[in-house]
């Protein structure tokens, strides 16, 4: 189960991808959305509607409960970063599973 020096060359890059990475991140999802309101009046039913914002939210999990919140332009600008760090330290981890899986010679045996 030793890593070959290819497959050892990529941990060294997810490593030390993963210790630059490391900092602030934020758990969730951001989105950006429009709406369209309740009120049968307004610009946003119209033809072609107007909608809503457009409005930043963030939504996670907190205590096995989905809470979305939604974000001021200030706020977006300064938890931009964090989601973005989030983002890319899931991205390092996925592939450091699937290089895992790939040493211990689980892949192979997943897709077969």
């Amino acid at each position: 189960m030793e890593p070959s020096p290819a497959q050892q060359a990529a941990l060294d890059k997810i490593t030390a991808g993963l210790a630059a990475a490391a900092g602030p991140a934020l758990p969730g999802t951001l989105t950006v959305r429009a709406y369209a309101c309740g009120k049968p009046n307004c610009r946003c039913h119209a033809d072609p509607p107007r909608l809503h914002g457009p409005y930043a939210e963030w939504t996670r999990k907190t205590g096995g409960k989905t809470t979305t919140r939604r974000l001021s332009p200030g706020e977006l600008a300064e938890y931009q970063p964090l989601f973005d760090n989030a983002k890319k330290l899931r991205a390092l981890l996925a592939e450091l599973q699937d290089l895992t899986l790939e040493i211990t010679g689980e892949a192979s045996a997943q897709e077969q």
